[in-house]
């Protein structure tokens, strides 16, 4: 099976990037994933299951204990055999 994650993390500083969402998009990155896109309003992953959701266990333990105040994030199947 093959997710795709689309996540973001708050509160949000237009003029610098807080610690939060620096260390997620670095987990994200470092992980054995397929496909990762980072921008300033969100961002995507995708890969295997197993990998997609240690990174998300990971993002979201790094994200909050670095300041972040709401991660917000939408996991959906992908590949030729989703419905």
């Amino acid at each position: 099976m093959r997710l795709r994650v689309e996540f973001t993390t708050e509160p949000f500083d237009l003029d610098e990037a807080p610690a939060h969402a620096v260390v997620a998009r670095e987990v994200v990155q470092a992980a054995d994933l397929d496909a990762v896109d980072v921008g300033p309003f969100g961002n995507t992953a995708e890969g295997g299951a197993d990998q997609v959701l240690a990174a998300v266990d990971a993002l979201l333990r790094e994200a909050l204990a670095s300041g972040a105040t709401r991660v917000s994030l939408q996991l959906n199947v992908i590949g030729e055999d989703t419905p």
